[in-house]
């Protein structure tokens, strides 16, 4: 099943490979200046002259990373921009072009495509992107996606996984754990579908953690917040594979260990009522759930006072001086050692 609101059907074999991408590029406009050339040539064309250039790149697959039963086409295409304009949040950098390559087979219609396109022409729109180029292909199996981000940072703004000092503030934004109980929401109600058609889904009261799953945020108002206060984080990553996992690779890219709290750890108050009707518990979500699209940072002691007020930043421990001792201090005073149990995207096992 391919959720979409088109429900008219024309066959990719009608246009052929170019009418198609005229079609998904049609409304596509150039907003930034270093996009000297976007669509319509062999290559793009960017001046980022004076800026560093970052470049990331994601590739989704069918039934590893996204699932077209729950997952509206539109919302796939947004979210696919986003986790990409993340990985830009994550350097403190700021994403400025997008292109996308996808492999299609026929069992997708030209509408089904396009509202790919429109979900991820929503998303440039809404963080001024431009959709650059890309390229399109058949599969012989599902869907495969590839986007490549392309961003601009100053030289003394970039943040790398590395850089952390031994008593920086580890800080996260927002909450976590949200988008991991969506996708077990979506997963269980997928399974009753299933096994009887005729029972609807029931997931009212669960939109938070839904859109955290469906619909995530890169959170480039934290990379502006940051610089409105004089802030350069030390070390930074987005956290996509699950707080443990990311904080992990922080310390192994800076030579450092961690101390971090859990009753510290940012979660919303349905994501914790989530997690008890699964009879998780709830940190454990937080930590190894992943696809928050967070950012995980720290900060030198001396900034502490020009983060305190933003209140999407919490602080939720310190770095140490042992390098690979990573532990938490759980609710009941006891530490135990992180472990990175989140997505791995070559293994996909289920959260312990």
């Amino acid at each position: 099943m391919i959720e979409m609101e088109n429900e008219q059907r024309t066959e990719l074999s009608e246009l052929g490979e170019f009418a198609l991408i005229d079609l998904l590029t049609e409304k596509c406009s150039l907003v930034n200046p270093s996009s000297v050339k976007g669509v319509g040539d062999d290559a793009a064309v960017i001046d980022n002259s004076g800026f560093q250039t970052i470049v990331s790149k994601d590739l989704l697959v069918e039934g590893i990373h996204f699932d077209l039963m729950y997952t509206p086409l539109k919302h796939l295409g947004y979210k696919l921009a986003v986790v990409n304009f993340s990985d830009m949040a994550a350097m403190n950098a700021r994403p400025k072009q997008l292109l996308v390559g996808i492999a299609v087979s026929n069992r997708f219609s030209v509408e089904a495509i396009e509202e790919l396109y429109e979900g991820i022409r929503l998303a440039c729109d809404a963080y001024q992107v431009d959709l650059v180029g890309g390229d399109t292909t058949s599969s012989n199996s599902g869907l495969f996606i590839s986007a490549t981000v392309i961003g601009q940072c100053t030289t003394e703004r970039i943040c790398y996984r590395s850089g952390a000092s031994e008593n920086d503030l580890v800080c996260v934004s927002g909450d976590l754990g949200g988008a991991y109980m969506g996708l077990l929401l979506l997963e269980r109600e997928k399974a009753v579908f299933r096994a009887d058609p005729s029972i609807q889904p029931d997931l009212d009261g669960f939109d938070y953690v839904l859109s955290r799953q469906l619909k995530p945020e890169a959170r480039m108002d934290i990379v502006d917040e940051l610089e409105k206060a004089g802030v350069v984080p030390t070390s930074m990553i987005d956290i996509s594979d699950g707080l443990a996992s990311e904080i992990l690779h922080l310390c192994k890219a800076s030579s450092l260990g961690c101390r971090i709290f859990e009753t510290k750890i940012p979660m919303d108050p349905t994501t914790i009522r989530v997690a008890e009707e699964f009879r998780m518990v709830p940190s454990v979500a937080a930590l190894n759930g992943g696809e928050d699209y967070e950012l995980l940072f720290t900060i030198r002691q001396a900034d502490f006072e020009k983060i305190r007020q933003i209140e999407a930043i919490t602080v939720i421990g310190h770095m140490t001086a042992t390098s690979g001792e990573a532990v938490m201090l759980t609710i009941d005073d006891q530490i135990i050692p992180l472990k990175a149990q989140g997505w791995d995207g070559l293994r996909h096992e289920e959260l312990s």
